[in-house]
C-alpha cells in the first residue's frame, strides 16, 4: 500500500518516516526547500533536523504526486485543512486526519471539514501523545486510531504500525478529535503557569481541572468518556502540558513571561494550534452552556483583554465548589 502524507512539517515528516518502514510513501510539502532537502539530503532541516529519512520517501510540492497513493494522511495545520483538501481529488480513498483543532469561523471539527471537502472518502482520526522528534527517532509511542470501519482500520493500522509505534483502534471519532483540540488550549494555560513560575502543584491542578473541562465539552458533543480518558485525551493532555517541546506550552510560557500573543504568532515558523482553537472553543462552550473557565481565561489572555497575572487572579478568585459538580 502506497501512502501519501499531506504536510511536510515535523509531524508529517515523522509520520512519513514511520510509514516508510512498511512501504513506499509520498510526502507533499508546500515549502520547496523542504522538498529539496528530503530529495537531496534525506533530511527535513527546516522542521525535523537531525533525522535521517528513508529512500522510500518521495517528496513533492505538487499535490498531483499523491494521485497514485492508496490512502492519505492529512497533517496540515487545522486552519488550512479545507483549502488543501479542496485543491485536489481525494476521491474514495481512506483519509486519516492527523491535525488537531477546530476550524475558526465555522466551528467544524476536522472530520466535518474532511467530510465536506472529500465526501466520498473513508475518514479516520489518528491522535495521541506524540512529540514528532521522538516518533521519528523510533522512541516508543502509542496513539488512538479512530474510524467507523473497523476492518479498514485494521488494514491501515497494520500498514503504519511498528514495534515502537502502536495504534489502538476506536470507533469514537468525536472523542479522539475533542481530546486533540482541547488539550492544545490547556497546554497554553500550563505554559502560562510555567512562565509565571507557579510550580508543579499549579501545573498538576491545571491538568486535572482542564481534563474535567475536556470531558464536559466532549460529552456535550457526543464523545465517550473512556475515549477522553485514553491516549487521545488524557494521554495527549499530560504530554503537551509537561514540556516546552510542546509548541502550545512554549507559547503559553512566553505569554506568562510577558510576551504579546499577536507578536508571538507572527514570529513563529511553526503553529501553536491552541491559539487559533481557543476563540472558537470558548464560543462553542458558552453557546452550549458548558463551563470551561480555564479555556475562557486562555481566550481572554490570547485576545489581549488582560495579562498573565490578571488571568491567574481570575482563576484563583472563582467561587469554591464541589470537585465533581
Amino acid at each position: 500500500m502506497r501512502l501519501g502524507v499531506i504536510g511536510g512539517g515535523a509531524w508529517g515528516t515523522a509520520l512519513a518516516a514511520v510509514a516508510a518502514t512498511n512501504g513506499p510513501v509520498c510526502l507533499w510539502a508546500r515549502e520547496k526547500e523542504v522538498v529539496t532537502d528530503i530529495c537531496e539530503r534525506r533530511e527535513n532541516r527546516t522542521f525535523l533536523p537531525g533525522v535521517a529519512l528513508s529512500d522510500t520517501i518521495e517528496a513533492s510540492d505538487d499535490l498531483e504526486a499523491l494521485t497514485d497513493c492508496d490512502a492519505l494522511l492529512a497533517v496540515t495545520p487545522a486552519q488550512h485543512l479545507a483549502r488543501v483538501l479542496l485543491a485536489f481529488d481525494v476521491g474514495d480513498r481512506p483519509l486519516i486526519l492527523c491535525s488537531k483543532g477546530i476550524e475558526a469561523g465555522t466551528r467544524r471539527l476536522m472530520t466535518d471539514v474532511a467530510a465536506d471537502a472529500a465526501p466520498a472518502a473513508s475518514i479516520a482520526v489518528l491522535s495521541g501523545p506524540t512529540f514528532a522528534a521522538e516518533v521519528a527517532r523510533d522512541l516508543p509511542t502509542a496513539v488512538t486510531f479512530a474510524a467507523a470501519d473497523e476492518a479498514l482500520s485494521r488494514t491501515l493500522i497494520d500498514r503504519i504500525a511498528r514495534p515502537t509505534f502502536r495504534p489502538y483502534y476506536s470507533d469514537d471519532l468525536i472523542g479522539a478529535e475533542v481530546g486533540g483540540a482541547v488539550k492544545n488550549v490547556l497546554a497554553i494555560a500550563c505554559g502560562v503557569a510555567a512562565g509565571l513560575a507557579l510550580g508543579e502543584n499549579a501545573r498538576a491542578s491545571l491538568i486535572s481541572r482542564g481534563f474535567a473541562e475536556m470531558v464536559r465539552f466532549g460529552l456535550a458533543l457526543g464523545a465517550r468518556e473512556e475515549t477522553l480518558g485514553g491516549l487521545s485525551g488524557l494521554g495527549d493532555l499530560v504530554l503537551t502540558c509537561s514540556s516546552t517541546a510542546s509548541r502550545n506550552m512554549s507559547f503559553g510560557k512566553a505569554l506568562g513571561e510577558g510576551a504579546n500573543a499577536t507578536g508571538l504568532l507572527q514570529d513563529r515558523k511553526t503553529v501553536a494550534e491552541g491559539a487559533h482553537t481557543v476563540p472558537v472553543l470558548a464560543e462553542m462552550a458558552r453557546d452550549m452552556g458548558v463551563d470551561m473557565p480555564i479555556v475562557e481565561t486562555v481566550e481572554g489572555l490570547v485576545a489581549g483583554r488582560f495579562d498573565a497575572r490578571d488571568a491567574l487572579g481570575r482563576l484563583l478568585s472563582r467561587p469554591l465548589r464541589g470537585e465533581t459538580g
